[in-house]
């Protein structure tokens, strides 16, 4: 299966902008990051970095360790430094109006990455559709569990200070909700990660074992992190691989645990096509160039100008032919 890219016509044209407006010197991005302590976002700024050093840009990157009140200060030092476009991947999307705030009157445009800033006077989010990503998931266990047999899940959530965790679970209630309701799907246990940590995951998945013995079918974890972290307690307790187990991103040890057994699918999302889109509307953002997005977001504040990028459900089936067709992960690397 190959990955269509929908944003090919506008990576041609922002790539063109930037090629005409070269003369106009340097630009410099400011690129802050909830974190670098996951693979997923090493990944992006490593991708984001090296495509606009291509166009010619300089980037500044700062990690707020998932830390609000740090990654307001790192948003008000890349200001004071004078970056010509900021691209934030919030901690928590509701934290940053006195940063953005101040972004505003310095002239500085924000693109908001991956995950949506609420609140305020943002110029571009750019992101997967996040809702689709709670609906695949529930999908795909749905579609693997006998219609005539009661369903009994257990969900634990992201962080409930990331707006995505919210859209996530709205995409599994879309397809969910009716079922709980009807009674065909009862939900054992259910409980926020606290930072998307996955040590958090697993103390909830924990406590779901304690509550229910091993009465439960599947896991519906909000990403691979998650879902490594209660794969481990279903380690413990022997349990691994016999319920069904879900996530997102395609990282690594993920994809190592689809290949195993353990995890039964995740949700892939093509970061490099992201990141670069990012790097390439940034750079063209910082030489005059005002990108329209294909779609808005309502964030509280204005309906915000959106790009989405295309998602796909990954399993021992379909893995070969997406992530590593996609050059994310070697397939030697998944023994």
């Amino acid at each position: 299966m190959q990955l269509s890219k929908p944003c090919s016509g506008l990576l041609a044209m922002l790539l063109a902008t930037a090629s005409l407006f070269a003369s106009k010197g340097q630009p410099v991005i400011g690129l802050s990051l909830d974190t670098l302590k996951e693979e997923r976002w090493q990944r992006d700024r490593d991708l984001f970095v090296a495509e606009a050093g291509k166009l010619g840009a300089q980037v500044i990157v700062q990690a707020a360790n998932s830390d609000d009140t740090r990654q307001n200060r790192d948003i008000e030092s890349l200001i004071s430094r004078g970056v010509d476009v900021l691209v934030v991947a919030p901690h928590n999307g509701a934290a940053l109006s006195r940063a953005m705030k101040s972004a505003k009157e310095a002239g500085i445009p924000v693109i908001s990455y991956d995950r949506l800033i609420l609140n305020s006077d943002i110029a571009l989010y750019l992101t997967f559709d996040n809702v689709k990503v709670g609906e695949l998931q529930a999908k795909w266990v749905l579609a693997r569990w006998p219609v005539d047999k009661p369903l009994r899940i257990v969900r634990i959530y992201g962080a409930p200070t990331d707006n995505n965790a919210k859209l996530f679970k709205q995409g599994q209630d879309n397809l969910l909700g009716p079922l709980i309701k009807s009674g065909r799907v009862t939900v054992v246990a259910e409980d926020w990660a606290l930072d998307w940590k996955p040590e958090n995951a697993k103390k909830i998945m924990n406590a779901a074992i304690t509550k229910s013995g091993h009465a439960f079918d599947a896991v519906l974890a909000a990403n691979d992190g998650t879902a490594g972290g209660a794969i481990q307690a279903l380690l413990e307790e022997g349990l691994a691989g016999k319920v069904l187990v879900t996530g997102q991103d395609a990282d690594l040890p993920a994809c190592q645990r689809i290949m195993r057994g353990t995890q039964s699918m995740t949700v892939f999302k093509p970061v490099a096509q992201l990141a670069m889109l990012a790097a390439r509307t940034a750079v063209a953002m910082a030489r005059g160039e005002k990108p329209a997005g294909t779609a808005s977001l309502d964030n509280g504040f204005k309906a915000v100008p959106c790009l989405f990028e295309e998602i796909v459900s990954v399993d021992q089936a379909n893995l070969m032919d997406t992530v590593v067709a996609a050059g994310f992960h070697s397939a030697d690397k998944l023994k």
